[in-house]
């Protein structure tokens, strides 16, 4: 096991959920915190239970950097309507979010380390940065021999998550575009996101 794959259950365990929906979650067999106090069930404060929601979505997208998460934040903010409808759509556009989205990994760390590796086109031209944001009408390619590579053909051909609306695929060529930016109800999070209270914690 890879210190990486170690570390993505750790955090499902620490955060008490199946955070992907994955059917190789340790939670699904242990159903608790890890340590010896694990199964003991105390109510947390609102504090704890804002703090929890943002560790839920940072961990989401692959334990996403403290600050730029905030820097997230900030510019969800900056933004008109919805605050915590913002801070999801900005996340959403994380090229390594949409390569996830897109089935060419089958976790969000394997398509960060897909994208920083620099296997991943956008309309064309290499990037290299994880948290490049993707407009709309962008397509989204796997490069060349990266098409061909074991983990990129077992993720696309896992059935335990459907593509969602807002992007389209064609899986043959290895290439998708980000039809449109998603609204909160869109996002196919296999557990309850609360961006709401993220900023909450933020505003305290």
């Amino acid at each position: 096991m890879t210190k990486r794959l170690e570390a993505k259950h750790k955090i499902d365990r620490r955060l008490g959920v199946n955070l992907w929906g994955r059917a190789k979650s340790p939670l699904n067999k242990r159903d608790y915190r890890p340590g010896q106090h694990g199964q003991r069930r105390t109510k947390p404060s609102d504090f704890g239970i804002q703090l929890h929601a943002k560790q839920r979505l940072r961990g989401y997208y692959g334990n996403v950097g403290e600050r730029q998460f905030l820097r997230y934040y900030q510019e969800a903010i900056r933004r008109k309507g919805d605050n915590g409808e913002n801070l999801i759509q900005l996340l959403e556009r994380r090229l390594d979010a949409v390569v996830y989205r897109m089935k060419f990994t089958a976790t969000v760390f394997a398509a960060r380390q897909l994208v920083n590796h620099g296997h991943i086109l956008v309309n064309g031209k290499k990037v290299n940065i994880a948290s490049y944001q993707i407009q709309e009408g962008d397509v989204v390619e796997v490069r060349g021999k990266a098409k061909q590579m074991a983990p990129v053909l077992m993720a696309v051909a896992l059935t335990e998550r459907d593509v969602p609306d807002y992007i389209q695929v064609d899986h043959k060529e290895m290439k998708g575009t980000f039809v449109r930016i998603p609204k909160m109800d869109e996002v196919p999070y296999p557990v309850q996101m609360e961006p709401n209270l993220v900023v909450e914690y933020y505003s305290r």
